[in-house]
């Protein structure tokens, strides 16, 4: 989306959770959006439970999660013009989100109402 010469508009639709609030902030500024009753969560990246791995092959995929976590963690920075610093801490867990603390977040741009 970010590549592209069109502008892309992301619309919430009551829910945009996970990697769908990714998408909704990598709309074109000024043109991401969201009905005023949805809500909005962010969390770090995670796998499916238990594991039947090696160790060093539990290493090896933890250090992908690490390198992915600050490479979205940098992302969300940019997109929301909150610090790297906030993102990680406020993505350490769920983090749940209305419309309009979305809108303050910078995740999204305005709030569709009904005229």
């Amino acid at each position: 989306m970010q590549h592209i010469r069109p502008d892309v508009s992301t619309i919430c639709i009551g829910a945009a959770a996970s990697a769908a609030s990714l998408l909704l902030v990598a709309g074109a500024k000024g043109k991401r959006f969201t009905l005023p009753n949805s809500e909005i969560l962010i969390h770090q990246p995670w796998t499916e439970g238990g594991t039947r791995e090696q160790a060093t092959d539990i290493k090896i995929h933890a250090d992908w999660m690490q390198r992915t976590k600050s490479r979205l963690n940098k992302i969300y920075s940019e997109l929301t013009g909150q610090s790297f610093e906030k993102i990680n801490s406020d993505m350490e867990r769920d983090y749940y989100m209305t419309a309009e603390e979305a809108k303050e977040y910078g995740l999204i741009d305005a709030i569709m109402v009904k005229k």
